[in-house]
């Protein structure tokens, strides 16, 4: 029985087709990785900052309840470390007094490394002292 070379040739792919597709396949791997991994350090910022605000929403329920307490504010600037989700987070008070009288205006910004530079998350809070918390 003779082998028909017509019929072989076109139920196969050429080698530059192979090496077309290889090339194409070996472009498109590296870029999905690329953004793939964007969008895991994406995500741990994301949850870093969802971290942070807890740590400056616990110090100023903190603070709130001391002024309740001590009818004042701390003086100067507080700073201080926490332990929260396996990690250490650093924090720092900064107060400002504000047009309004009987009012203080509260920065609170916390970072994961103790560089006071780049805070990971401020939060901005008005406390009356002499009023209700």
């Amino acid at each position: 029985m003779p082998i028909n070379v017509k019929r072989l040739r076109q139920s196969g792919f050429t080698l530059v087709e192979v090496m077309v597709a290889l090339a194409i396949v070996a472009i498109a791997v590296p870029a999905l990785l690329f953004a793939l991994f964007q969008q895991l350090d994406g995500t741990e910022y994301l949850r870093n900052r969802s971290i942070a605000n807890w740590v400056a929403t616990d110090r100023l329920s903190e603070l709130r309840l001391v002024v309740a307490k001590q009818g004042a504010l701390p003086e100067g600037e507080l700073l201080g470390e926490t332990r929260l989700a396996e990690r250490d987070w650093y924090w720092w008070i900064e107060q400002q007094a504000t047009e309004i009288p009987g009012f203080i205006r509260i920065e609170i910004k916390v970072s994961i490394e103790e560089d006071r530079t780049q805070p990971l998350h401020t939060l901005t809070a008005f406390v009356a002292p002499g009023g209700r918390p």
